[in-house]
């Protein structure tokens, strides 16, 4: 069994959601079988907790660590702050709950301000400010190992820690990291934007969460056995596009730095307004008006008491009155954590960090395209749908560029899949000319997400279950994680051939399977085309406000 079906309010959800939630496999909800072992008591300052050791795998696990105070009552919409003390030794040993979700745009235009309101009590607590550590063993490494921490997807509106495992990702680099797994705020609870909140708030919250987090693992990772100069952060979709966020952030000076390398597994850039643009300002007045504040003289302190379940309804909403596989909540250009546009600051190589490995899969774009338009698409008119001040010159510019690329619903496909993943990954890539490393996932279907259940397995099965390209495509990057370089391996069996930095003749490193069912992995070049592609959308990113 692949994905649990999961419903939310009552309403079956698009697949798009499906793709971009981590969802957890039957037998994952067997675990309980697997014996557990009390685990040491580790004091992290303001409280002591004892997890568990995996009789199995001899992974310590501890979950549901609290990093931050719970962001309610006058902390919502507010930047996290320090966690309470606590006295005696609290059980790390269960998953923490997610934060609030929510689903992305169904519209079929761009906007759609006449989405249903749910109306279901939510059922999930806005005190969701946790992390989960696993190490190796049951006693904590004396040498100091390097450490992962996993910024989950889920277009910033859904997924959470419980989805994954670390432990899948101690087993593949040989007991030789510690991972860290962290959540945070998603949608308007994470992401509301506007000038008043700017003047009595925080924002960018989500992404200020995830800050939080880091900077808990620089204090206290060590008590775990984790080096806290050997950190590299790694996500997957918008928990790649936050990692991009914090390759940028605070123009790339962060002081002190919170990691040194990045992973980058299908990078999300969607467009980032400043935090007064007309977007944002749109989308906290909708808020506003839906949640029952419209009257009040001062409507954030109004959504700071509304009933949870009264925001979260809005909070559905209003993402799903987005145009079709977009998402409506997203960072913006704050002026403080992000102090201007990505593509900038990437074009600028503001970056932090000494080293980038980003991964794109081949056909990124089709999960949010509704495919049920293929009979009367067209690429100049899915653009300005998608960007909408794009202008009618550079509109038919796209549709000349991507007019050799089959049919028209294979061209909006590449559209949306280069604008907002690929070609920022691109981006990302040449902002650290001498570091940076980039390989495309294309076993078929080669669709975004497919390529989770290869770093995590507990979540989801592999794509192409062939031990020797497992070993290959992930040990690579656990490779990387450990060394920041993928060619020192620590699998023997690893199969990966030399691996050369991007920018030497755009190279990058091809991961495939033959049609006879053989591991294809091979170093080809970047595509020229592509490369047009994307130097187009650098181009135009005043425009796709990227």
């Amino acid at each position: 069994m692949r994905l649990l079906r999961l419903e939310l309010y009552g309403a079956r959800l698009p697949r798009v959601y499906m793709i971009m939630r981590a969802a957890i496999p039957l037998f994952a909800l067997l675990s309980c079988a697997v014996a557990q072992a009390p685990a040491l008591v580790i004091d992290v300052g303001n409280a002591k907790y004892q997890g568990t050791v995996n009789a199995k795998t001899n992974i310590s696990s501890y979950l549901g660590i609290r990093y931050a105070a719970a962001p309610v009552g006058d902390l919502r919409f507010r930047a996290p702050q320090n966690p309470p003390a606590l006295s005696g030794v609290q059980r790390a040993t269960a998953k923490p709950q997610q934060c609030l979700q929510a689903s992305p745009g169904r519209s079929p235009t761009n906007p759609n301000p006449k989405s249903p309101l749910g109306r279901r009590a939510v059922q999930n607590p806005e005190d969701c400010l946790f992390l989960n550590v696993h190490f190796p063993g049951s006693t904590v490494p004396t040498r100091l190992l390097p450490v992962i921490v996993w910024i989950h997807g889920g277009g910033y509106i859904s997924g959470s820690a419980a989805s994954f495992d670390g432990g899948d990702l101690i087993i593949k680099a040989r007991n030789g990291v510690v991972v860290v797994i962290i959540q945070y705020r998603l949608g308007i609870f994470g992401f509301l934007s506007s000038s008043q909140v700017k003047a009595n708030g925080a924002l960018n919250a989500g992404l200020l969460d995830q800050e939080f987090a880091l900077k808990w693992v620089q204090q206290h990772i060590s008590k775990f056995g984790g080096d806290p100069n050997r950190v590299t952060i790694w996500g997957r979709s918008a928990g790649a596009g936050s990692v991009l966020q914090h390759v940028v952030a605070r123009d790339g000076r962060t002081s002190p730095p919170l990691f040194r390398a990045a992973i980058s597994s299908s990078s999300f850039l969607p467009s980032q307004h400043p935090f007064d643009g007309a977007v944002p300002e749109r989308v906290f007045s909708q808020v506003v008006t839906q949640a029952g504040c419209g009257g009040a003289a001062d409507a954030l302190s109004c959504l700071r008491a509304a009933n949870v379940s009264i925001l979260q309804a809005t909070n559905v909403k209003v993402n799903q009155a987005g145009f079709f596989g977009t998402l409506v909540t997203v960072p913006v250009v704050d002026g403080d954590l992000i102090t201007q546009r990505p593509s900038v600051a990437l074009r600028q190589r503001r970056v932090n960090g000494r080293a980038l490995l980003a991964v794109t899969n081949a056909h990124e774009g089709n999960n949010f395209v509704d495919q049920s338009t293929a009979a009367k698409v067209a690429a100049e008119d899915y653009v300005l749908q998608l960007f909408p001040d794009l202008g009618a010159a550079n509109a038919a510019t796209v549709a000349r560029l991507y007019a050799g690329i089959g049919a028209p619903i294979d061209q909006v496909n590449a559209i949306m899949g280069e604008s907002i993943f690929i070609c920022p990954s691109y981006f990302m890539l040449n902002a650290f000319p001498a570091a940076s490393f980039k390989g495309e996932f294309a076993v078929p279907n080669a669709l975004h997400g497919d390529d989770t259940g290869f770093y995590f397995p507990s979540a989801r099965s592999p794509a192409f279950n062939n031990t020797a390209f497992i070993t290959s495509f992930s040990g690579a990057l656990l490779d990387f994680a450990t060394s920041l370089d993928p060619n020192r391996k620590i699998d023997s069996g690893n199969i990966t051939p030399l691996w050369l930095t991007h920018l030497i003749g755009h190279t990058e490193m091809l991961f495939n399977r033959t049609v006879g069912g053989q591991p294809d992995i091979r170093p080809i070049m970047t595509s020229a085309a592509l490369l047009q592609r994307c130097a187009f959308w650098e181009s135009v990113n005043h425009l796709t406000a990227q």
